[in-house]
């Protein structure tokens, strides 16, 4: 129970304790069983295949077919078997499963209220259109916005996230592939209240299983990349000892930048890769310089003033980087000019470099290294802001500062004192800022 704070915890109690009054009147009321039963294996069924194709959600549409078919107390059940058998992923294993069952049955109670309440289950029955594609469109809604709400919730008492914020990006990345379930969920309804019966309605799964397989091949590329980037880090960070750690938390800064500017989910992803990245060029500056101790010679300042390039050119490939690539590049121009690898001014400078250079120097002035001490965050911060509009964009500059006052900042020592070499002065611009 560790891995989970206190308040989350009791945040699933809640939900579980609602999940629980929703099955309550499945001890008085009338409920068809075989058809929950036959619903409930296969979305259990269903959710084994998924984790084995490590992608979620796929049999949504037994789910809302259940919302569309049965009682509200008895389609919440349908989730209740599948949820709580399901792989966990992480420990502590019950908590998650508990909190995915209660979740998942709230869910569909509301979703199936809503139906009930606009008379979907006569429109299922008698197919009556568009009578049919409104009421389950209001039942499809509630479902995708109770999920998210509940999903925005946890984020809020787990993690540093704001609840509007949470809940906005949670409901649009879910709302297009929710309402295609619903939709398949619907003609599932449709044709087991047909004359063709329940066994009609198990061949809509066809479709929706084949394009799973596909999207599930789509994610196993993407955790191929993701491979890739974690081994490009860790190689750096062996490399280039002063800065170990550094990599992974001028990721951390980057998002909480491009969190605080409101930038959508995927582009706070993809600036989280531009920082995590950004100094992987080192791997084609040789060692000696990296570890030199004492100041670097003009000719060997202009060598790892290449790293940028260098880093451009290992990630140029990686295609779903998208932005982080110019990041890699320009994370080392300054507004006045006076940067590299290009000298570019103001606004010739991509926005995520602007944004991975004010994390890169933040990060490197509040860790302890072998050539300088941590220093304080509100010095840190003070001297970002006396170089914004020189070298830094001002509202990166704000952005940070606004968030690190709202969620903190926890520096590290990122380079072991006892095994790194004597010290060596930090270069030129930002104190502390590192080559």
């Amino acid at each position: 129970m560790e891995a989970i704070p206190a308040r989350a915890r009791v945040y699933v109690a809640c939900v579980a304790l609602c999940a629980l009054a929703c099955l309550v009147p499945l001890l008085v009321a009338h409920t068809p069983w075989w058809a929950v039963a036959l619903l409930a294996a296969l979305y259990a069924a269903g959710e084994r295949i998924a984790a084995r194709w490590r992608f979620a959600g796929t049999f949504y549409p037994v789910l809302l077919a259940g919302a569309f078919l049965l009682p509200p107390p008895a389609a919440a059940l349908v989730a209740v078997p599948g949820a709580l058998l399901s792989p966990a992923g992480q420990r502590p294993l019950w908590t998650r499963r508990i909190w995915r069952a209660a979740q998942l049955a709230v869910a569909v109670w509301a979703a199936a209220r809503v139906h009930g309440a606009l008379d979907g289950q006569d429109a299922v029955a008698t197919g009556q259109f568009p009578c049919v594609l409104l009421s389950a469109g209001g039942a499809v809604l509630t479902f995708c916005l109770v999920l998210t709400a509940l999903d925005a919730g946890i984020l809020t008492v787990a993690e540093p996230v704001r609840v509007p914020r949470a809940w906005r990006g949670l409901f649009l990345r879910s709302l297009a592939p929710i309402a295609v379930h619903g939709l398949a969920g619907l003609m599932m309804a449709v044709l087991w209240r047909s004359p063709y019966g329940s066994v009609a309605a198990l061949l809509v799964l066809l479709p929706m299983c084949v394009s799973g397989w596909v999207f599930a091949q789509y994610h196993r590329e993407r955790a191929a990349h993701q491979a890739t980037i974690r081994a490009l880090v860790q190689a750096v960070d062996i490399k280039d000892g002063y800065t170990r750690g550094h990599s992974e938390r001028v990721g951390q800064a980057s998002m909480m930048i491009a969190r605080e500017l409101g930038l959508a989910d995927e582009r706070v992803e993809v600036l989280r890769f531009a920082g995590i990245l950004h100094d992987v060029g080192k791997l084609g500056v040789p060692t000696r310089l990296l570890r030199k101790n004492g100041p670097l010679t003009p000719d060997e300042r202009r060598v790892i003033e290449l790293h940028p390039e260098y880093g451009h050119e290992m990630v140029r490939g990686i295609s779903f980087l998208g932005e982080a690539r110019a990041a890699v590049l320009h994370h080392h121009e300054r507004l006045d000019g006076s940067g590299y690898p290009y000298g570019l001014r103001g606004s010739q400078i991509p926005e995520s470099a602007r944004v991975v250079a004010v994390a890169d120097a933040f990060d490197a002035m509040t860790s302890t290294r072998s050539y300088s001490r941590a220093r304080p965050v509100s010095v840190a911060l003070g001297e970002l802001a006396k170089c914004a509009g020189s070298q830094f964009d001002p509202r990166m500059v704000t952005a940070l500062a606004k968030a690190v006052d709202q969620y903190g900042w926890h520096p590290a020592v990122t380079a072991d004192e006892a095994c790194t070499p004597p010290a060596r002065p930090p270069v030129a611009g930002v104190p502390g800022a590192h080559r």
